[in-house]
Parts: C-alpha cells; sequence; structure tokens
C-alpha cells in the first residue's frame, strides 16, 4: 500500500490541472511579501522626504537595490496569478482570454520599467 499525501492525490484535479501549483505559489509569495513588505516600507519610508541626491544614495546601496527588485518582481508575479485566478472565476470565453492577456503583459511591463528605473538608480 502506497503512502499518498494530500498534495499528491489533488494534483492533477481539476479543470485546468494546476490548481495545486497556483494555491502554493500564491502561499509561498504572499508568505515572502509579508516579510519583504514591511522592511521595504522602513526603507522607502527613510527615504521619503530626503532630497534627489539622498534618494539616490539610499537605493544606490546593495540591501535597499536588491530588496526593491524582490518587491517589484514578487510582487507583481502574485499579483499576476491572482489576478489571473479571479479573471478564471468571472469571465468566460474571449473576454477571459483578452483580461488574462492584458493582466500579464501589464504585470510584465511595470515589472520591467520597475526594475530599469532600479538599475538607472543604482547603478
Amino acid at each position: 500500500m502506497g503512502f499518498l499525501t494530500d498534495r499528491k492525490r489533488a494534483v492533477g484535479r481539476g479543470a485546468s490541472h494546476t490548481g495545486t501549483e497556483h494555491h502554493w505559489f500564491m502561499q509561498v509569495t504572499s508568505v515572502g511579501l509579508a516579510i519583504l513588505i514591511p522592511t521595504f516600507i522602513f526603507y522607502f519610508g527613510s527615504a521619503l522626504g530626503s532630497t534627489h541626491d539622498e534618494v539616490l544614495a539610499t537605493f544606490s546601496r546593495p540591501f535597499p537595490a536588491i530588496l526593491t527588485a524582490l518587491v517589484l518582481v514578487v510582487g507583481l508575479q502574485h499579483f499576476n496569478k491572482g489576478a489571473q485566478m479571479m479573471i478564471e472565476d468571472y469571465l468566460q470565453g474571449s473576454a477571459r482570454k483578452a483580461a488574462i492577456i492584458f493582466t500579464i503583459c501589464l504585470s510584465y511591463t511595470l515589472m520591467g520599467t520597475g526594475l530599469f528605473a532600479l538599475a538607472k538608480i543604482a547603478l
């Protein structure tokens, strides 16, 4: 008799066959964001109201730059998957496809723009 975990029994179930992966991705990114966001707010809040040169000096240091990049990437990936699940629940047909494509394009555009701006500041 083989031992099957609850996760192993759930793999391959559902309409898209990826529900378990979506769920775990959302759980992991939400825990990551729960740690990243307060730290990012601390650094961002300390730079808020500073002069342009002080802000550049803050975000050109390695830790704030890496933290900001992680918040951008993980946050927008989390947004992408969450919005996609919401769209799949409430829209059908070609509206669903168009909304998913728009959401994916929006999240990657924002991610690329944010990382480009961060690279311009940090380098």
